[in-house]
């Protein structure tokens, strides 16, 4: 029976809230290891996703901003792209090459 609570959007309003509470409480208490969904190399919210997917549900714009976020993840920046570096790393010689910006007087 719960199981059908949680199928409805305002159950599932209630599950997100839940699981939001759990993690805070994790977190603040350096518990968050025993959580299933936390690792060590997982920073962040994890309630911030649930309650983005579930807005991006009832807003086509989110989705929208939803799906651009998950492309620009997938693609490449290059060193041209942009302002020029202002640092360069040989590997090969062994130097580093740190271009510090220039102060205005």
């Amino acid at each position: 029976m719960e199981f059908l609570v949680f199928m409805t959007l305002p159950g599932l309003a209630i599950l997100l809230t839940a699981v939001a509470a759990v993690d805070q409480i994790a977190l603040r208490t350096g518990r968050s290891r025993w959580l299933p969904w936390r690792s060590a190399a997982r920073q962040g919210q994890v309630s911030a996703t649930g309650f983005e997917q579930l807005h991006a549900s009832f807003s086509p714009g989110k989705q929208a901003e939803l799906k651009e976020r998950q492309s620009a993840l997938v693609l490449r920046d290059d060193e041209t792209d942009g302002a020029p570096p202002r640092s360069r790393v040989d590997l090969a010689a062994g130097k580093a090459v740190i271009r510090l910006p220039r102060r205005s007087p």
